[in-house]
């Protein structure tokens, strides 16, 4: 009887795949596509590596009926991939895959490749790249070599499988085997890192097409793959999302152009080129230019490889950014690098004979692109720059990893996360990314100590505050999206975590990391170590209560307790000796709540005064001290006097960074043109200042996902309006004010469908408020707490006057 029901499921089963294969193709990459690349060896020595080595190119030819309805192209690659058919680039995708752990996950895109298939014979071409797979052996810091601190490494390979759905139900699937064919193209060098080499003269033109010969091509070669699981990408993919036209070109010097594109951004460049057969035209990029108006690479060269012998074997003595270009036997060429990305405002060009015209040169701005519904602009030009700056910085580093900087490291590392995860949140939907970054974490993370990055590349050293994003990073996707899949996804692999939190800090204190780096002043990690574990301890509390574990709730709420008092025994209770930040000490203490209601008072008045004692009244916080002292001085004092730091262009500061120039966020407060970073993310917290004090805008832990929110817009002396917009997962929330005389206001709020704002607005003495519809303006009387400043709005949009 058993048997019988087994075998009649498995008819069952039988059926009912012939009927999906008959209404509706398998949508999905599999063991049905294998793994290919071409048969050649990779470099026996690192010096090798520097040699040239073409991008293989593989095609597969097949024919299509005329009753086409859809075809879908599903595809990945160990390294990048650049997929056509018949010629045709398929979608404006670029760098995929995105970076994983490739023995542990790959994710393949699915193209809808309807309108680019014909009748009759058909071509599919694919370029392979090398990517973070094949990577060069750089000893970045002449240390750290991708090729051995990576998990997996190797030759590029790709699979795929084209699916071609007919209008009579019935399917055809084109797979990657061994009988697609391969040759060696025109990109005879790429690197994520160092840029391209491409010789036109040994390009294959139509080698995409149909009706290309390809009898001396060689058969793909059969490999096994990288090993990690195949999902289908969620998250949105690299594009180029801009292009830039250059500001001006100008010789320095004989021989050397210079083209100006009057922003620092991420991304490669587009350029029409003509020469001899056989010339070399030479690019380097970099993000400032000397006093002479030569080209300055320097803060981005890569890995601080800047004298000979640093970089290893066969590198070169300074690993700068750029690609080189040789002249094929075209009358005029159009080159744009590929497999590679940038970071730049300027870029030099040596070896070609004629100045550029301006409409012959473009910068193309690559990154995720995620959507960005948001909006902030002000009545301030120094707000609006600074604000334009820091979005550019952080497009400029989603490149499908939040990066810390896009040109000397390109990794994702924690810290910058757990800084910045807010104001990214502010400005763009992170909602997939951060899911994608999460399982990168979870990919990299191991049982006994603390990673900095993920994916992994071999750094350990910055401890809790670093990899504690895996954690921080959840809660602010059920914070602003009400996220819980996640949550329940993950919880006993965080709750795992803690546990090795635990047995890395039994004590509690945290002892060992980086602390607030790019601090003006010293900062022990036992304080923003600390903070971070009771911030996890906090989430966790949170998490538990979700997931309806009280036992946990209730211990975890306990450790967090343990660790309040830790840090204001250790930094409150008593005076804190030897050299210390003191804005960075009172600013965290106030944000994690370890003082005591009594004390408030006290400790703002202190962090108020270590303001004060800064350079010009400013701060002179590092990465984590700045996000908290925006929000404490802010929330504990008065927004005016965080206002009146971030509007000035002294030093330290954001207008002082755009006074000096700047279109991107530098990595320190003080100007750097050959050690830091120009393009870095993490003082990128001021914007989310703008949407928390300007915008009044803010997220309830008590009712994640924006149900409730509180909209307590601050009107800081000195600027009359701001506009703010943001999109929450119930719908856009407006908040909207200016000054229209003396001490009287007008604010435009709308909440959405859904939702309700707890509206806090400052009453003089003497004012009141009068709230209108905006639709009829009719008055809205029956508010309760309206005149004391604290009411509540549902759905709807609102004029609201504040005057005497």
């Amino acid at each position: 009887m058993k048997n019988t029901y087994l075998f009649l499921i498995g008819i069952s089963l039988l059926a009912c795949q012939q009927q999906q294969n008959q209404m509706a193709p398998n949508l999905s990459l599999g063991a049905e596509s294998l793994w290919i690349q071409d048969d050649r060896p990779l470099p026996v020595n690192d010096s090798l590596f520097y040699q040239d080595y073409p991008a293989p190119l593989f095609r597969k030819t097949f024919s299509v009926d005329n009753n086409l309805q859809e075809a879908h192209l599903l595809i990945t690659a160990a390294g990048y991939y650049k997929a056509s058919v018949n010629g045709s680039a398929v979608e404006n995708n670029i760098l995929d895959p995105a970076w994983t752990d490739f023995s542990k996950r790959i994710y393949y895109s699915n193209y809808d490749v309807t309108d680019l298939l014909q009748a009759g014979e058909n071509c599919l071409g694919v370029t392979l790249g090398n990517g973070f797979y094949n990577p060069l052996p750089l000893r970045k810091w002449g240390r750290r070599n991708l090729r051995t601190d990576l998990a997996k490494v190797g030759k590029p390979s790709f699979t795929a499988k084209l699916v071609v759905r007919y209008q009579n139900g019935q399917t055809k699937e084109i797979v990657s085997d061994d009988s697609w064919s391969y040759a060696y193209g025109p990109l005879v060098r790429n690197s994520v890192y160092l840029g391209v080499t491409y010789d036109a003269r040994q390009a294959l033109p139509g080698w995409d097409g149909p009706d290309y010969n390809a009898k001396t091509w060689k058969p793909a070669q059969i490999t096994e793959g990288p090993g990690g699981e195949l999902q289908e990408a969620f998250f949105p993919p690299v594009q180029i999302t801009e292009e830039i036209t250059p500001v001006d070109i100008y010789s320095p010097k004989a021989g050397t152009w210079l083209v100006d594109m009057g922003v620092n951004f991420t991304g490669t460049f587009r350029i029409k080129l003509s020469g001899n057969p056989g010339d070399t035209i030479t690019f380097r990029a970099g993000e400032r230019v000397y006093e002479d108006g030569t080209i300055n690479p320097m803060t981005a060269v890569i890995g601080q490889i800047k004298r000979p012998g640093v970089g290893g074997p066969g590198a070169p003595d300074i690993a700068w950014q750029g690609a080189q270009y040789i002249i094929g036997n075209g009358h005029e060429q159009w080159f744009q690098p590929e497999f590679t990305y940038l970071t730049f405002r300027y870029l030099e060009i040596v070896g070609l004979a004629q100045k550029p015209a301006l409409a012959n040169i473009k910068g193309l701005f690559l990154h995720t692109n995620v959507e960005a519904p948001n909006h902030f602009s002000s009545s301030s030009t120094l707000l609006n720059s600074i604000q334009e700056a820091t979005q550019r910085t952080f497009l400029a580093n989603l490149v499908s990893v939040q990066s810390d900087c896009p040109a000397r490291e390109k990794f994702g590392y924690g810290g910058d996360i757990n800084a910045t995860s807010e104001s990214f949140i502010y400005n763009f939907d992170m909602q997939d990314f951060y899911r994608k970054t999460i399982y990168d974490w979870v990919d990299a993370m191991n049982d006994s100590t603390f990673i900095d990055t993920a994916p992994f590349v071999g750094i350990q050293y910055c401890g809790i505050s670093w990899e504690s994003a895996f954690l921080t990073t959840q809660y602010f996707l059920y914070l602003y999206y009400k996220d819980t899949d996640i949550i329940k996804e993950l919880y006993e692999l965080d709750k795992e975590w803690m546990d090795k939190a635990a047995r890395l800090h039994p004590d509690g204190l945290v002892e060992q990391g980086l602390s607030d780096h790019e601090s003006l002043e010293p900062v022990p990690v036992e304080l923003t170590g600390t903070a971070h574990y009771l911030q996890c301890a906090n989430i966790m509390t949170t998490f538990a209560s979700v997931m309806g574990d009280q036992e946990a709730e209730k211990q975890y709420a306990q450790l967090a307790e343990k660790l309040r008092l830790i840090l204001q025994a250790r930094f409150w209770d008593q005076a804190v000796k030897g050299p210390i930040n003191r804005q960075t000490l009172f600013a965290t203490l106030l944000y994690h709540n370890a003082i005591p209601e009594a004390d408030i008072q006290a400790a703002t008045d202190s962090l108020r005064q270590a303001v004060q004692n800064g350079p010009a009244g400013h701060f002179k916080t590092g990465i984590f001290g700045t996000k908290y002292a925006l929000e404490t001085l802010s929330k504990f004092a008065s927004p005016d006097e965080v206002f009146a730091i971030v509007n000035s262009t002294e030093y330290p500061g954001w207008g002082h960074m755009i006074d000096r120039g700047a279109t991107t966020i530098w990595e320190t407060w003080k100007e750097s043109d050959n050690i830091y970073s120009n393009c870095h993310p993490m003082f990128g917290t001021v914007t989310e200042w703008y949407y928390r004090w300007l915008g009044g805008i803010r997220p309830m832990a008590e009712k994640p996902g924006f149900e409730e929110f509180v909209l307590a817009p601050s009107t800081p002396a000195g600027l009359p309006a701001a506009n703010c917009t943001y999109h929450s997962p119930f719908g856009p929330i407006v908040s909207n004010w200016k000054q229209v005389a003396d001490n009287s206001y007008t604010y435009e709020m709308s909440i959405p469908k859904g939702s309700t704002a707890k509206v806090s607005l400052p009453l003089d003495e003497g004012q009141q408020l009068v709230v209108q519809r905006k639709s009829d303006n009719t008055v809205v009387s029956d508010l309760a707490g309206l005149q004391t400043g604290q009411f509540e709005l549902i759905a709807g949009e609102y004029i609201i006057t504040r005057s005497r």
